[in-house]
């Protein structure tokens, strides 16, 4: 049983832990300030310690719920965290009266693709060059879309 938390500014300083540890370019402590800023909403799961285990950012986009922004810490990886908070993801959705949910993923992050499409998500598009690799290099997204 997994115990689901609103995130909040009080929290920012765990999940750019997390966030740090996990990618490549992460978001800075800006971009989660102004996420909740703008009113965008973040949960996540807290271990038996109270500690961040696992988070995502999301922003309605008239019928949709775009994912922003989604990380499980390393040494909760691979322990089911990720389909749990998929879960959670589209019941916040029907909640909320949404059609779908939209995300963008590194097309090299084979991982998150896996995890995606065994919940049910679909390819619908590419955005090309739309991560950053290196000065020089950029890396298309794929796009992926799952009705409600």
């Amino acid at each position: 049983m997994h115990n689901f938390v609103k995130l909040g500014f009080a929290d920012i300083d765990q999940i750019l832990t997390i966030e740090e540890a996990v990618y490549s370019h992460p978001w800075s402590r800006g971009n989660f300030t102004d996420s909740f800023l703008s009113g965008y909403q973040a949960f996540g799961i807290r271990d038996h310690s109270g500690e961040i285990a696992a988070y995502f950012f999301v922003m309605p986009v008239v019928d949709e719920l775009h994912l922003l922004n989604f990380a499980v810490r390393k040494e909760n990886q691979g322990q089911g965290y990720a389909s749990a908070m998929l879960r959670y993801l589209h019941l916040y959705a029907k909640e909320q009266d949404m059609t779908s949910v939209l995300l963008e993923v590194r097309r090299s992050n084979y991982r998150a693709i896996e995890v995606y499409l065994a919940d049910g998500f679909e390819e619908i598009g590419r955005r090309k060059a739309y991560y950053p690799v290196d000065v020089n290099t950029r890396e298309d997204a794929i796009v992926m879309r799952r009705m409600c």
